[in-house]
């Protein structure tokens, strides 16, 4: 069991200490906050990306494959209604000379992402209140 500690750093700023770091979160001015930190939505957001990314690295990386122009493209599709996010695009840019025998798998490598596994498949979540001490 490995645990995460939230704590409360004034004004909408919450942050998570886990393995000796710091995750800073605080909202944006519109929402009350300072916006001195990215909000705890756009981090989720970025976890997809970013662990996307961490397989595409990790391919290239074992292929002796430059990644000096690669880059990935996260946009983020309204549902119909509006209410938050019905479609996520992960776009892998890779610059004319990347070898063409490696695009499907570029595909295929980010779809491994742990972060996007545990949205197809969710968690159970549990909540409760304990007393300290």
């Amino acid at each position: 069991m490995n645990e995460m500690i939230i704590s409360f750093a004034g004004g909408k700023k919450v942050n998570a200490d886990y393995r000796g770091f710091t995750i800073m979160t605080d909202q944006s001015p519109r929402n009350g906050g300072e916006g001195a930190a990215p909000e705890p939505f756009s981090l989720f957001l970025a976890s997809i990306g970013t662990c996307a990314g961490l397989y595409v690295y990790s391919f290239c990386q074992e292929r002796n494959l430059s990644t000096d122009n690669i880059r990935i493209i996260q946009t983020h599709h309204r549902r119909e209604d509006g209410n938050g996010i019905g479609k996520i695009s992960i776009d892998i840019e890779v610059p004319g000379d990347f070898p063409e025998k490696y695009r499907n798998t570029l595909i295929k490598v980010a779809n491994l992402c742990a972060v996007k596994k545990h949205i197809q498949n969710p968690p159970v979540f549990e909540v409760a209140t304990r007393v300290s001490g």
